[in-house]
């Protein structure tokens, strides 16, 4: 790879923006581009660095980095550059063949409070692939090794920022609860949960409905939040609580995998 693609990559990184990269995997006939040849497109679907080809080329492959980057998905496209009609539009007599892969940022987890759930939380948010930022005034690195950021001295909650695409799990055992969970229903944060029981959780949805918030702002709320693997221990309600994560991220149904085989197959036979 270029050096002014790994400077390319590394830039983009650090600024936390969605990208793809495009490595050309075969080639045949006559075709600018060789293989090996990769190409970074960025979020508005530009080649900011590399090369695959001109023309029709890169801008079909530039429209596959976009569906890709929202996509989240890995896709291998052929383009043929032999029928100005239905192909490419570039009759050089060959083709290729291109391997475009999204490079996302990780998902930011903001986790308020402390205690044992908020730790196993922290632990399971990194192992998913999540900066986790933990906001409490008692929190330790000892605690939370696996934070991408402590924040200790934010007792108005100033610093609850998420952005849109983050998630936010107010785990403070009553403490600040609804006063946080203001902030968080201010943001466009993905995700919403309150680790609470489910009176607190009325309460907390009381309050925030007598704050002036809309029904449209209170769906977005997690309370109680987590699935429903009949949890017990600390350790069991952090689970369900990552368990909703990764299916609201993962956009999964939360389904048991057999049943959802079962329904998959009724479907095709009603289809039949």
């Amino acid at each position: 790879m270029a050096k002014e693609i790994i400077d390319v990559l590394k830039e983009m990184r650090e600024k936390g923006e969605p990208y793809a990269v495009a490595t050309v995997v075969e080639t045949t006939g006559s075709v600018s581009a060789k293989t090996g040849s990769k190409a970074v497109i960025d979020k508005d679907g530009l080649v900011v660095a590399g090369w695959i080809g001109g023309g029709c080329a890169e801008s079909t492959t530039c429209e596959e980095g976009l569906k890709n980057i929202e996509s989240g998905q890995c896709t291998v496209i052929d383009i043929d550059l032999d029928d100005e009609v239905l192909g490419a539009g570039m009759p050089c007599g060959g083709s290729m063949r291109v391997y475009v892969e999204p490079v996302l940022p990780r998902p930011t987890l903001w986790l308020m409070g402390h205690g044992r759930v908020s730790e196993v939380i922290c632990q399971l948010a990194d192992l998913m692939g999540m900066n986790v930022i933990v906001n409490d005034a008692v929190i330790s690195w000892e605690k939370y090794p696996a934070a991408e950021k402590l924040i200790t001295d934010d007792l108005d909650y100033d610093q609850l920022l998420p952005e849109a695409g983050d998630y936010v799990v107010i785990a403070t055992q009553h403490k600040g609860d609804h006063e946080s969970m203001k902030r968080a229903l201010a943001s466009k944060a993905e995700y919403i949960a309150l680790i609470a029981s489910r009176k607190r959780s009325r309460l907390v949805m009381d309050y925030l409905r007598h704050e002036g918030f809309s029904g449209k702002d209170l769906q977005r709320v997690m309370a109680p939040s987590g699935l429903d693997l009949g949890a017990v221990t600390p350790e069991e309600i952090a689970l369900c609580v990552m368990s909703e994560i990764v299916m609201v991220r993962r956009q999964g149904t939360g389904m048991r995998m057999r049943e959802k085989l079962m329904l998959e197959a009724k479907l095709k036979q009603v289809k039949a």
